[in-house]
C-alpha cells in the first residue's frame, strides 16, 4: 500500500473512513464498549457521522446526452458568443449582465473539454498527427502512476460536429495561441488565459460549465464532471455498437483498452475502419471465419 506524504492534507472521504473503522474496531472490540450513553463508541456519534458525511464528494446524477451537448454547440457558436473581443480591462464596480459570463475563448475551451471528456469516457478534471489527434494522459483515476495508451482520435462527420474534439481543440489551440504547458489554462479576466500557465481548476470549469447549461434552459444542479464520463459509456455503447454488433472496438475500449492483437490500437476511433468478421482461429478475415 502506498502511503501519502506527511506534509500532505489527508482529507478524503476514504482517510475518514479508514479512522472511524480504527476507533470503532479499538472501542468495540479491544475495549468492549458499544453504543452507549457517554461512555459509548465515539466513532458512531453525532459529530463523527456529520464529518463523514461532510467528506462526500459530489457525484453526477444526470449523465450529458449528445442532444445536450449538441445545444451547448449552438449556443457557443452564436456571432454573438463565439466572437473573440480585443481585451479591455474592466472596473469592479462595472455591472455585468448575467449572460456575459465568457466570451469567444471561454466558450472555445469549453466545448474542447465537452468532446474530449465525453468520447474518451474521462472526467473533466483528468486532462497532431496527420488526419488525427493523438492525446496522451499522465495520470487517470485507475493509473495514478502513468502508463496510459494513447487515444488516437479522427475528426467526426459535419453532421456531428458537436461531438468532433478534433475541431474543437483545433479552434482552442487557435484562438489560446497555447503551443505548451497545461492544455487548458485558468481563464482570467477579460476572457483570456492565465498568463501564468495554471491549470483551469475543477471548480471554475463546473461554474462555467452550469452557466452555460443556463444558457440553454437546462438545470445544472444535476450535472458533474462525472456527467460527460457517464453520458459518452451510454452514447458510445447505444450508437456504436447497435448499428454493428460485430465491431469488437466498443467492447475493446470500454475494458481499459485492452488490445486485441488482430486490431491496432489507433484504428478504434477511425471511421474510416471498416468492421470485419474474424476468424476465431486464425484472427483474421479470411473466408473461414
Amino acid at each position: 500500500m502506498t502511503s501519502k506524504p506527511q506534509n500532505q492534507i489527508h482529507d478524503s472521504y476514504v482517510h475518514g473512513q479508514k479512522m472511524c473503522a480504527s476507533m470503532t474496531y479499538l472501542f468495540g472490540q479491544i475495549l468492549g464498549l458499544v453504543s452507549g450513553k457517554m461512555t459509548g463508541n465515539p466513532s458512531i456519534s453525532e459529530q463523527v457521522s456529520s464529518y463523514m458525511m461532510s467528506l462526500w464528494t459530489c457525484k453526477a446524477t444526470h449523465a450529458i446526452t449528445s442532444e445536450t451537448l449538441k445545444k451547448l454547440y449552438n449556443e457557443n457558436n452564436k456571432p454573438e458568443n463565439s466572437k473573440i473581443k480585443v481585451y479591455e480591462p474592466s472596473l469592479w464596480s462595472q455591472a455585468a449582465d448575467i449572460d456575459d459570463w465568457g466570451g469567444g475563448i471561454t466558450r472555445r475551451a469549453l466545448q474542447a473539454i465537452y468532446t474530449i471528456a465525453f468520447l474518451c469516457l474521462l472526467c473533466s478534471d483528468e486532462l497532431h498527427d496527420d488526419d488525427s489527434i493523438t492525446l496522451t494522459l499522465d495520470f487517470w483515476k485507475t493509473h495514478h502512476d502513468g502508463g496510459i495508451k494513447p487515444f488516437h482520435i479522427y475528426p467526426l462527420p459535419w453532421d456531428e460536429a458537436h461531438l468532433c474534439p478534433v475541431h474543437a481543440l483545433g479552434k482552442w489551440i487557435k484562438a489560446s495561441k497555447i503551443t505548451s504547458g497545461y492544455l487548458f489554462w485558468k481563464m482570467a479576466s477579460g476572457d483570456r488565459p492565465d498568463a501564468d500557465d495554471k491549470p483551469m481548476t475543477s471548480e471554475q470549469f463546473l461554474e462555467l460549465f452550469q452557466n452555460n447549461l443556463l444558457n440553454i434552459r437546462v438545470d445544472p444542479i444535476p450535472y458533474r464532471t462525472h456527467s460527460f464520463r457517464c453520458g459518452g459509456c451510454q452514447y458510445l455503447s447505444s450508437v456504436w455498437c447497435c448499428t454493428e454488433f460485430s465491431n469488437f472496438t466498443i467492447v475493446c475500449y470500454f475494458i481499459s483498452r485492452n488490445d486485441n492483437p488482430t486490431d491496432k490500437h489507433e484504428d478504434y476511433f477511425n471511421p474510416a475502419q471498416k468492421p470485419a468478421i474474424k476468424c476465431f482461429q486464425c484472427g483474421r478475415s479470411c473466408h473461414c471465419a
